[in-house]
C-alpha cells in the first residue's frame, strides 16, 4: 500500500487535541508566531507563491481570495470557517477538528492577520453536537494559554473565535447562505455580487474558507511556499483529505499528495471492493458530485488523476 503524506494529519492521534501546549510541542503556533512578525502582504505572497487552492471544492486560489478581503476597506472584517461538512459519506473536515482542533484555530488566527480580522466564527454542521464541547474546550485552553484573544503571544496581534451550530440544513453548506445562518437569518443564497470578500458577514468583508483550507496555513508558513508547491502536482499543490467509504474492504480517511488515481485509492488504499462484491459505480464529490457507472473503460478512468475541477455540475468532486 502507498504511505499517506500527512500534512493537515499530522498530529492526528498523537497528540490531545484539546491541550494547546501539546500541540504547540510539536511545532504548532509557529506559523502565526511568524505571520505576525511579517507584513500582511508577505503573508498573502507566501500563500498565492504555494498554490494553494480551496478544498471544499470550487479550487479557488486561497490567496487571491485573501486578497479581495484584504484591498477592501472596512473598520471590521471577519474570517468564517465552513464546517458545514454536509455531503453524505465525507468525515474529512470531522477527521481534522476531532483529532487537531488547534490547526484551524491557528490556520484562522493566521488568515486574520493576513486580511485585517480580528474575529472569527467556525460554523460547525448540526450532525455534529458532540464535536461543539470539544471545541469550546479547545479554545478555552488556547485563550488560557495565549494563543488566542488579546495580545496574542504578548503581541499586539488579537484575535478570537466563536463557534455557530448549524440547524441541519445542506444549503448552508453554501458560503452566503452559510452567512445568512450565522446572522441569525434563513439559510438561503444570496445573490452575487456583491460576494462575501466585498459585503459578506453583517455587511462586512468577510474570508470565507472550509476546514481544510485553513488547516494547511500554518504548515506553509512554517515550511514555506516553495515546499509545498513540491507537493503534489504543477495545478494543484499539496495533499488532499479524502474520505474513502462504501464496499470497500478499508474504509477511512487519509490523505495523499494530489495526483494519486482512484484506482489507487480503491485497489490499493481501500482494499479493494469487499469480498462477495462488484465494483458497480464510482461516486466522487458527493451529492452534488457525479456517479460513473460500471463500463468497459472504468478501470481506464479511475486511473486518471484526482484533478481540480472534473465537470462543471461537479464542484464538490474533493470533498
Amino acid at each position: 500500500m502507498i504511505q499517506e503524506t500527512r500534512v493537515v494529519l499530522r498530529n492526528a492521534g498523537k497528540i490531545n487535541p484539546v491541550k494547546a501546549e501539546e500541540y504547540a510541542a510539536r511545532g504548532g503556533y509557529e506559523g502565526l508566531k511568524k505571520a505576525v512578525g511579517i507584513p500582511a502582504d508577505e503573508i498573502i505572497g507566501m500563500i498565492k507563491e504555494s498554490g494553494l487552492r480551496g478544498r471544499g471544492g470550487a479550487g479557488f486560489p486561497t490567496g487571491t481570495k485573501m486578497t479581495f478581503v484584504k484591498n477592501t476597506p472596512a473598520d471590521k472584517k471577519y474570517i468564517v470557517c465552513n464546517a458545514d461538512e454536509g455531503e453524505p459519506g465525507t468525515s474529512k473536515d470531522l477527521t481534522i477538528m476531532k483529532n487537531d482542533p488547534n490547526i484551524l484555530f491557528e490556520g484562522m488566527a493566521i488568515a486574520g492577520a493576513a486580511v485585517g480580522a480580528d474575529y472569527g466564527y467556525i460554523y460547525l454542521r448540526a450532525e455534529y453536537p458532540y464535536l461543539f464541547s470539544l471545541l469550546e474546550e479547545a479554545l478555552a485552553d488556547a485563550r488560557a494559554k495565549g494563543y488566542l484573544g488579546k495580545n496574542i503571544m504578548g503581541g499586539s496581534f488579537s484575535f478570537d473565535i466563536e463557534i455557530r451550530s448549524g440547524a441541519g440544513a445542506y444549503i448552508c453548506g453554501e458560503e452566503t447562505a452559510l452567512i445568512e445562518s450565522i446572522e441569525g437569518q434563513r439559510g438561503e443564497p444570496r445573490y452575487k455580487p456583491p460576494f462575501p470578500g466585498v459585503a459578506g458577514l453583517w455587511g462586512k468583508p468577510s474570508l470565507v474558507l472550509n476546514v481544510e483550507t485553513l488547516a494547511n496555513l500554518p504548515p506553509i508558513l512554517v515550511n514555506g511556499a516553495a515546499w509545498f508547491k513540491a507537493i503534489g502536482t504543477p495545478t494543484c499543490s499539496g495533499t488532499k483529505v479524502f474520505t474513502l467509504c462504501g464496499n470497500v474492504a478499508n474504509p477511512g480517511v487519509y490523505e495523499f499528495p494530489f495526483g494519486v488515481n482512484l484506482k489507487t485509492l480503491i485497489e490499493e488504499v481501500g482494499g479493494g471492493v469487499a469480498e462477495g462484491r462488484q465494483l458497480k459505480a464510482v461516486q466522487t464529490g458527493g451529492t452534488s458530485g457525479c456517479i460513473t457507472a460500471r463500463t468497459k473503460s472504468i478501470s481506464a478512468w479511475i486511473s486518471k488523476p484526482a484533478r481540480k475541477t472534473a465537470r462543471p455540475w461537479a464542484p464538490a468532486r474533493f470533498s
